[in-house]
């Protein structure tokens, strides 16, 4: 009887090895695809740092701060960028955009399928089914005031928008890059750095809202899945 039933549970083994050999197979392609994984992200913010450094070298106005942030690079850009009440760029802006637009142009990130060091690197991207996308993205935010009723735009949130967009417009003609790699967002009054309503002085209050009236152009560059007909 021990005999039958040791033959007829023998089976349970072989499975149960065939089970943990499995588990262990799939442990290490896990291992493995999460190392590829962290090495991708790696050669990425190494190509971001390498060109932040030359934004901060390079970029000298006192309109200007550029940021290494979580998003990418983050370039905080205030002044007199617009006319009042308006979404025309002043043209005195133009030539720090020529700058900008020729730095991201020219940068590393930007060229890494012009570059043979990365040929492994895009190898090992392409076989995860992506491609490194690169995309600017440009963030409008205007001060808290109402606009008056004779203004062109309704709000500050379609005025923060319009002005986006027409920046980033120029900003992609002076890189000389395509329009696929921008974007533009407008967010009005609601993502200020000041809170207003915590100021009580009106000397304060305006240096404040100085501070919230900007545009910050983010630089990133992250894997995105192929769809058809792209690289």
């Amino acid at each position: 009887m021990d005999e039958r039933r040791a033959k007829s549970t023998a089976w349970a083994l072989t499975f149960a090895d065939l089970v943990t050999l499995l588990l262990t197979f799939f442990v290490l392609l896990l291992v493995i695809l999460n190392d590829a994984e962290k090495h991708i992200d790696r050669v990425i913010n190494k190509l971001l740092d390498e060109t932040y450094e030359e934004l901060k070298e390079n970029i000298t106005s006192s309109y200007v701060s550029v940021d290494r942030v979580t998003k990418g690079i983050k370039i905080t850009m205030r002044g007199k960028l617009f006319r009042s009440m308006s979404s025309e760029v002043d043209p005195r802006v133009y030539p720090l955009l020529v700058q900008l637009g020729g730095i991201i142009r020219t940068s590393k990130i930007l060229n890494v399928y012009d570059d043979e060091d990365y040929v492994d690197l895009l190898a090992l991207i392409d076989r995860r089914g992506a491609f490194l996308n690169v995309e600017v993205r440009c963030e409008g935010h205007t001060d808290d005031l109402k606009l008056p009723k004779k203004a062109a735009f309704p709000s500050n949130w379609e005025l923060s928008s319009a002005r986006s967009l027409n920046l980033v417009r120029l900003l992609s003609t002076y890189a000389s890059m395509p329009e696929r790699h921008f974007s533009a967002l407008g967010y009005g009054k609601f993502r200020p750095i000041i809170d207003i309503e915590a100021i009580s002085t009106p000397a304060k209050k305006s240096e404040a809202r100085a501070t919230n009236r900007r545009v910050e152009i983010y630089l990133d560059a992250f894997l995105k899945q192929k769809m058809n007909g792209e690289i």
